[in-house]
């Protein structure tokens, strides 16, 4: 696939192609169209070709990594393969004797693992025609390397790298404080983890969603390994774990299945050392066989994860993700436009608690933590970088940013894209978010998960499932599953002779979510951000609701979301944004300080019978109530771009960001 002019000028801004141009060992002219490179056979190509920026890349490491000469490679040069002439990528010739010693097959990023293998035999066939020493096939998000064997010249001997210039081969290509693998860009990132993902799939080998969740087991045993030697010292001068490691010494072990054994070794022990520090993770083993952790390891052995930029990362990682996510397990992917909205709308703290009882895959927790690294990007400015910087927002990744997901797989991708992100993922637990925290403290081993210690709840929770009160045993413990509950239902609790509770068979999980964030808020002022369907605003039959809601919560901005807005992932159903406020105790003691004065009002009116006392006190009630909610404003807003279709596809005209920032204002303007 043809590279974007962006896509092209982020490739030349890298320190390889600066090198390579700055020392004049190629030239690119100036509309970036074509490439000339100055070696042996001097050749001009153009960088709209698929594989060009593949072939240059590999030119310019054989120069300025391998150190060897321009002027003994060639590049595209014709060669004679049995009766056929072919097109031979890259040759690089032995400078003593001018025999070949190396044939470099390149392949454009986007081909998969069968294409690749079909590219290693017309490497071989090169080679052998040739009678090469050395085979590198590259697609410059996977790379193999071979030695061909005078004894066995037909046989694939794997080897860790080629030698550099008068060198030998190595058993591994990466050393810890040596050479270390690089730190690598958001679309060379997103090719990867696809690459890897659609290898372990295999055409149907593995189910995509459990070949997701295979591949983040080893996402998170390459971090461990670069995080760990990171903080032990003495690890300096050797090799890293997470990677192949050749012996090019046992030429008899034509299948590599000594590497591939040690390999896999050393991979469920970083997994197990892993496992120990953080059990919450990932419960259960690596069910890959040594075969395909070998493939995986193979495309991400040459990225540093740990040095590779926080938001190439996190987007590619992201990116990735979101494939995923629109197919079986789109209802756990809120979309970004609307993720970003709720976070702009609202001034986060570094100091405050934030949570999402409905984490999904973290979507919210991720932009909350963006929001607090941008304001470290603003005071910090040109120390961005430095140790104070990553104090600020680290603090709040790993101690401010909790979550809670019903789904356990899609709990350890919640715990992954914080772990991509540089932490924040020890407060993410599996669990039923609507359990009480009591219940969570047992469960799940976390103390934090407080109720009215949190600052900020945005949340986006599951629509149109019901809890039945027969299959639970919580539904006590919620104001919402009772009856006779609402403002407009005084009149029957009241009339009832008996004057007890009584419970509903049943309630929708939404309504259930409200009363449940309700709880976690802080007593001053915390603040909620939450979708809900439209049903819970309009219907008659929620209107007990919308009462529990004036009295429990001050309703800041209401924004009604066009019908398309969560089709794409498999959710169509009409919703709406909440901005909320928990109100101080003394304004829900005001409320039911109000019911027992007008209780004790209308009880003097000794004419009236049971029914109309009941219905008496109703309207006295309701008449003073909303007396006190008409003293504040509420925003009411539509918006009816929302920056992408029913299909997903971007749009331009987003009324987001503007109605983002004056929700922002409004908020700020009633602290």
């Amino acid at each position: 696939m043809a590279k974007t002019q962006d896509e092209i000028k982020e490739l030349l801004s890298t320190d390889l192609f600066k090198k390579g141009i700055a020392n004049n060992y190629i030239a690119i002219n100036s509309d970036n169209s074509y490439i000339t490179y100055h070696c042996k056979n001097n050749t001009r190509r153009k960088l709209s070709n698929p594989e060009e920026f593949v072939q240059a890349t590999a030119f310019l490491m054989l120069v300025i990594d391998y150190n060897y000469s321009p002027l003994n490679i060639s590049v595209n040069e014709n060669v004679q393969v049995g009766s056929s002439t072919k097109e031979a990528d890259i040759l690089v010739y032995n400078e003593t004797n001018s025999k070949i010693l190396i044939v470099v097959e390149c392949k454009e990023e986007q081909i998969n693992e069968r294409q690749f293998q079909i590219a290693v035999d017309q490497a071989y066939s090169y080679a052998h025609s040739l009678a090469c020493q050395y085979i590198w096939v590259t697609s410059g998000i996977k790379n193999e390397y071979f030695e061909i064997v005078e004894l066995y010249p037909v046989e694939r001997i794997s080897i860790t790298d080629i030698p550099k210039r008068a060198g030998k081969v190595e058993r591994y290509k990466y050393i810890k404080g040596a050479k270390e693998p690089q730190a690598g860009t958001q679309a060379e990132l997103r090719q990867k983890f696809k690459s890897a993902h659609d290898a372990l799939w295999g055409g149907g080998a593995l189910a995509p969603t459990t070949a997701f969740d295979e591949l983040d087991k080893l996402i998170f045993c390459k971090i461990w390994d670069e995080k760990w030697r990171d903080n032990a010292p003495k690890t300096k001068g050797e090799p890293f774990a997470f990677q192949i490691i050749s012996y090019p010494e046992d030429k008899d072990d034509k299948q590599n299945l000594k590497a591939k054994t040690e390999l896999e070794k050393r991979i469920r022990e970083l997994y197990e050392h892993g496992r120990k520090k953080d059990p919450e993770v990932f419960k259960d083993d690596i069910k890959l066989d040594k075969h395909k952790i070998y493939t995986v390891v193979q495309y991400l052995q040459d990225i540093n994860l740990s040095k590779t930029d926080l938001d190439a990362k996190g987007v590619a990682f992201q990116s990735f993700m979101g494939e995923f996510f629109r197919g079986d397990f789109g209802q756990f992917f809120t979309p970004k436009p609307i993720v970003e909205f709720i976070v702009n709308s609202i001034n986060i703290d570094k100091d405050w608690k934030v949570l999402d009882t409905s984490c999904g895959s973290g979507g919210f927790l991720l932009h909350a933590l963006k929001a607090i690294r941008d304001e470290a990007n603003e005071i910090y400015g040109e120390d961005a970088g430095s140790a104070s910087w990553k104090d600020y927002w680290h603090e709040f990744a790993e101690k401010h940013l909790f979550g809670i997901e019903i789904n356990e797989q899609i709990s350890r991708v919640a715990k992954m894209n914080m772990i991509i992100h540089d932490d924040g993922h020890t407060n993410i637990i599996t669990n039923d978010g609507l359990k009480n925290t009591k219940t969570l403290e047992i469960e799940n081993r976390n103390l934090k998960f407080q109720d009215g210690t949190f600052d900020l709840i945005m949340t986006n929770p599951p629509f149109g499932s019901t809890i039945k009160a027969d299959e639970v045993n919580y539904y006590k413990e919620y104001e919402l599953f009772e009856k006779n509950l609402g403002i407009t239902e005084i009149k029957d609790r009241i009339a009832d002779d008996n004057n007890k509770k009584k419970w509903r068979t049943s309630q929708s999980t939404e309504v259930l979510f409200l009363e449940r964030c309700h709880r976690y808020l802080n007593e001053e002022n915390g603040y909620l951000a939450i979708v809900v369907p439209d049903s819970i605003l309009t219907n008659s039959t929620s209107q007990y609701v919308r009462d529990w809601l004036i009295e429990k919560l001050r309703i800041l901005a209401v924004v009604s979301l066009p019908q398309h807005t969560f089709s794409h992932v498999k959710a169509g159903v009409k919703s709406s944004i909440l901005f909320l406020r928990k109100h101080p105790k003394g304004v829900t003691q005001k409320f039911e300080q109000t019911l027992k004065e007008v209780k004790t009002i209308v009880q003097k009116e000794k004419s009236l019978d049971k029914d109309q006392r009941a219905e008496r006190i109703l309207d006295l009630y309701k008449e003073r109530i909303f007396q006190f909610i008409n003293d504040y404003k509420v925003l009411m807003i539509e918006v009816e771009n929302i920056g992408y279709d029913a299909t997903g596809k971007k749009i331009e005209g987003s009324e987001l960001p503007e109605v983002a920032n004056k929700i922002n204002r409004f908020i700020c303007s009633i602290k």
